[in-house]
């Protein structure tokens, strides 16, 4: 699941090399935390949320198909996370 969703939100940043993913592993949830540069933020979430709306909706996709439940969070430099 990493090394998908890091495929995918390096091809839409400017600085792909600032781009940090950590998964938190659960028996049946996943929680994947996404870090990138800041002024790369907008990109990803995309206007009114519809470019991490479908990135979440390619996760869940995924991870259906695994078996598992996964929700992906967007983490500020501050760490707090941005719904």
């Amino acid at each position: 699941m990493k090394e998908f969703v890091a495929y995918i939100v390096k091809n839409l940043v400017d600085h792909p090399d600032k781009v940090q993913i950590n998964e938190i592993g659960g028996t049946q949830t996943l929680i994947i935390e996404l870090s990138v540069e800041k002024s790369d933020i907008g990109k990803i979430i995309g206007k009114k949320g519809k470019t991490i709306n479908a990135i979440r909706t390619l996760l869940m996709s995924v991870a259906s198909r695994n078996g598992i439940r996964v929700n992906l969070e967007i983490l500020e430099e501050n760490g707090a996370r941005h719904e």
